[in-house]
């Protein structure tokens, strides 16, 4: 290996800031160092070499056992190379590459067998394909194919997408109703159900979370239409940084429908249950019906998560006891422990 020293070898070498690469030929690495600074304009003093594949540095031992033309990444003092993952970095930083790994992705998807694979760049078309930026019917038909012809645009059908979940929500109050036995309380719970979905319609159904044209503090998603995931009931934030634009292609149109907007302090478990125990021995106008529209329909008590974050165990989190009734109105006995929201 040491008979080799005082040959030149070729590499190529390139910067971290850039792709393009030159041939360089050197018999050591203090010479490569030399020539890769004074070729590529670095500052010699901290300057280091590092394989371009995965970032391994360079020492003269090893540099005499590179093969002819092994790409070598050039790095300043302070500077770091963690391979390949360093230019996807780079690539992914702007939309100026976008069309072009759009079509290198289709090229590689066409012949590839690696199911893992196949998945990371059908990934990587789902959002990359994206036609966010058009907004009408007539600029993105193929997004709205299989959606109803009255919606013109879509804003519109992701606010109606929006209001037709939370509507649901009522009806889940109305069957609830359906199980009560006595006649005078199972009028109450739907008058109580009325009166809540008076009030959710003169809100226009909330359909605002969805709606990217609404104000910033009344949407769930950016004004390109990008969402997150809160992440599960228990949680700050989504661990796994779940996000997806409905607005860039039909496909993202279609696998958001899979997202949920879970109710922390559950609505089948906890809040309906709670409601029609209220209404059991007291009137509807004697219901803090306030509190129970913020549970049912608001971001107060909603997290929009993927679906592998929805938790769909019991979330073990009670209503406000004391926020059930009206001020001033006398409360049932025996109410659980006071419990805020997360």
């Amino acid at each position: 290996m040491f008979g080799l020293f005082g040959k030149n070898k070729p590499v190529k070498i390139r910067s971290c800031k850039e792709n393009r690469k030159y041939g360089v030929a050197a018999k050591d690495l203090n010479e490569l160092l030399k020539k890769g600074c004074e070729l590529l304009q670095l500052p010699p003093s901290g300057a280091h070499l590092c394989l371009h594949a995965d970032g391994t540095q360079l020492t003269e031992e090893f540099f005499q056992t590179l093969l002819d033309n092994t790409e070598l990444v050039l790095l300043c003092r302070g500077q770091t190379w963690s391979g390949v993952v360093c230019d996807i970095g780079q690539l992914l930083s702007t939309d100026r590459h976008a069309s072009g790994l759009v079509e290198a992705a289709k090229g590689l998807l066409s012949d590839e067998r690696s199911q893992k694979r196949r998945k990371i760049l059908n990934d990587l078309l789902l959002n990359l394909e994206d036609t966010s930026e058009l907004e009408s019917r007539e600029e993105d038909e193929g997004w709205f194919e299989g959606v109803d012809a009255r919606f013109k645009t879509k804003s519109a059908y992701m606010k109606y997408n929006c209001e037709s979940r939370i509507r649901g929500y009522i009806k889940e109050v109305d069957s609830a109703a359906k199980t009560v036995e006595k006649a005078k309380v199972r009028a109450e719970v739907l008058k109580t159900s009325k009166r809540l979905a008076e009030m959710l319609k003169s809100a226009r159904h909330n359909g605002c979370y969805f709606d990217r044209t609404e104000k910033e503090a009344d949407r769930l998603c950016t004004r390109a239409g990008w969402f997150t995931c809160q992440g599960s009931f228990e949680q700050d934030v989504c661990p796994s940084l779940h996000s997806i634009n409905p607005y860039g292609s039909r496909e993202s149109r279609i696998v958001f429908s899979t997202w949920n907007l879970d109710h922390r302090i559950e609505k089948k478990r906890t809040v309906i249950p709670a409601l029609l125990e209220a209404l059991q021995s007291h009137k509807s106008a004697d219901v803090n019906l306030v509190y129970f529209y913020r549970l049912l329909f608001t971001r107060e008590n909603l997290k929009l998560v993927h679906i592998v974050c929805h938790n769909k165990g019991a979330h073990h989190l009670l209503c406000d006891a004391a926020e059930i009734f009206n001020t001033g109105k006398a409360q049932p006995k025996g109410k659980g422990k006071r419990q805020r929201l997360m």
